[in-house]
């Protein structure tokens, strides 16, 4: 399989995207080439900034506060699980955070389920698994390390609160349809 990849500048530093021939993102890692290697199977990897032109511009859109969403087609595979658990994350809206616990209690399984699964996640930042915490309140569990969890939540919460949004914390998700 052929992926196109490029490696774009953030607040957070570099971030790597990989597409299919379609288009869908079917990886991004925090870092260069060597991270987003280490997110997908064996793939024959090519340079490609326009064909990634459409994740980078909205991925420079997030951290430019203008987007809080993004509208991208994704080509994760996993198993039907972890779709589950991924398509659960993106109901998590921007600049609130959600416990394991409360992910858990929602899709009836357990935390650490869902920490495995958010584990692997290959979609980082724009399938939103920084946005799942602790109980406690602590940054757990991200691949890129608790320092980048920490700017990305607290950057979006700066936004939320710009755009007359308060941010909640341990959000309890009650109703998700996946």
């Amino acid at each position: 399989m052929r992926l196109f990849v490029s490696t774009i500048k953030t607040p957070v530093g570099p971030f790597s995207i990989a597409v299919d021939a379609t288009g869908a993102v079917t990886a991004t890692a925090f870092g260069g080439r060597d991270q987003l290697r280490g997110r997908i199977s064996r793939c024959h990897l090519i340079d490609d900034k326009l064909a990634t032109r459409a994740t980078a511009t909205q991925v420079a859109e997030y951290f430019a506060g203008q987007r809080t969403q993004f509208d991208l087609q994704l080509g994760s595979s996993g198993t039907p699980f972890q779709q589950r658990v991924w398509a659960a994350l993106q109901e998590i809206p921007f600049g609130t955070t959600c416990s394991y616990g409360n992910l858990a209690h929602a899709l009836k399984t357990s935390p650490r389920a869902i920490g495995r699964a958010n584990a692997t996640n290959p979609i980082c930042l724009l399938v939103p698994c920084h946005r799942v915490i602790g109980a406690d309140g602590s940054l757990t569990g991200f691949a890129f390390g608790e320092t980048i969890k920490r700017r990305l939540i607290d950057h979006e919460r700066a936004v939320r609160a710009r755009i007359g949004k308060p941010p909640t914390r341990h959000r309890a998700i009650i109703h998700i349809s996946v």
